[in-house]
């Protein structure tokens, strides 16, 4: 059973999480103001996102694309909730001038968010997305309930240390490459900072989590300079990405694409490693307290036969997962009629051949690399305990 402290500790950090949540998510809502607010009036050209409600569906049916090829199409009237048209009815056409799907299709009560751009002629109007930010609201806190059910107070700890990750990502990973600070030095000093934070806020200050961070700091200089490697060998430019020539008109031409590519891969590998380091930390120290005469060797022998299962694993999920994120630009060089290997070599797909291969890599170098940190501090611990100096501590 828990004790009132620790439930008050777990009550504290649930309602930081939930807080943090309404801060980043509820707020900027409301700060759109209501029907009484407004916005100066925009110059041709220039374009506003405006929140609004389907109200009618006033014509729908299907329009022929040429070749045999039909779309649906519909004509929406939407009343504008608030910005500079605050209280305002606009018509919109859905199908006509862009390509939509069946589930693409609105209907009267769905909120959405319309583009409004100002020309010579007048306004133009199109729906960009549907408004998701409730259901996205409540998956969240379904998310974070199950953690703190399941979990208790580690669940409630580690929903603080992914809240950490995100401000490390937002306020300082992404800032410093906006400012155009070396994407690989940044994502490494920026993991380092997320994982030894999140580590030890969840195990606390013990040996197995110090294992744990000293392995994933040892693996992930080693995935960084694997990146570095293969990435310069195979000639990849970061060109492919579907934002490169965003990033490029933004911040100019001295924005290190390839850079962004490694830090990718880093960042990437960062969820898998942290459950592959803190396992075989959690392994070590669990065989060396079942039976104090295991040396070292021993405890290591018995890691790597306990990571080999692991990496099995784990090597399958990175790759089901790069694969997975990748799924439509897979589907669209597999309609492509050309050679396997011309179609591999597409800087795309080598992109992700070489993410999920050096990613699997860091993955592997990270068991023995812990393990055996792990197993060489348990040792002396055991070592120490014996002298009579001090109880090992898990």
């Amino acid at each position: 059973m828990m004790s009132q402290l620790e439930r008050f500790f777990i009550a504290g950090l649930v309602a930081l999480v939930i807080l943090a949540v309404v801060i980043i998510v509820i707020l900027p809502q409301l700060g759109t103001g209501g029907p009484e607010s407004s916005q100066p009036s925009l110059a041709p050209g220039e374009m506003e996102t405006l929140p609004a409600r389907v109200i009618e569906v006033l014509e729908e049916g299907s329009i022929d694309l040429g070749g045999g090829s039909t779309q649906p199409y519909q004509r929406l009237l939407l009343l504008i909730e608030s910005g500079s048209l605050a209280g305002q009815e606009v018509e919109v056409e859905e199908g006509t001038v862009n390509i939509i799907s069946q589930e693409r299709l609105f209907r009267p009560g769905d909120r959405v968010y319309v583009q409004r751009v100002t020309g010579l002629d007048g306004d133009r109007f199109y729906i960009s997305d549907f408004v998701r930010t409730t259901p996205l609201f409540l998956i969240a806190v379904l998310f974070m309930g199950m953690v703190v059910l399941v979990g208790r107070g580690k669940g409630a700890r580690s929903l603080l240390g992914t809240l950490i990750g995100l401000m490390v990502i937002f306020g300082f990973i992404l800032p410093q490459i906006v400012k155009g600070r070396d994407p690989v030095g940044v994502c490494i000093a920026g993991s380092i900072l997320l994982l030894s934070v999140s580590t030890y806020l969840v195990y606390g200050w013990t040996p197995k989590a110090h294992a744990a961070v000293v392995g994933m700091v040892g693996s992930l200089v080693l995935t960084g300079l694997l990146a570095w490697l293969f990435v310069g060998w195979t000639r990849l430019t970061g060109l492919s990405m579907e934002e490169s020539s965003y990033l490029v008109m933004e911040l100019g031409s001295g924005i290190n694409l390839r850079g962004l590519v490694l830090g990718g891969i880093i960042v990437g590998s960062l969820g898998v490693l942290d459950d592959i380091c803190v396992g075989q930390a959690s392994a070590v120290f669990e065989l060396v307290n079942a039976n104090r005469d295991l040396d070292w060797r021993a405890l290591f022998r018995s890691s790597l036969n306990i990571g080999r299962d692991h990496i099995a694993a784990m090597v399958n999920t990175l790759l089901l997962a790069y694969v997975g994120a990748s799924m439509p630009l897979m589907l669209v060089f597999t309609i492509y009629q050309e050679p396997i290997w011309q179609r591999v070599n597409r800087e795309p797909i080598a992109e992700e051949i070489v993410r999920t291969l050096v990613g699997s890599l860091g993955l592997i170098l990270a068991v023995p690399i812990t393990g055996l940190i792990a197993s060489l501090l348990a040792h002396w611990m055991v070592r120490r305990e014996k002298t009579g100096r001090k109880a090992i501590s898990m």
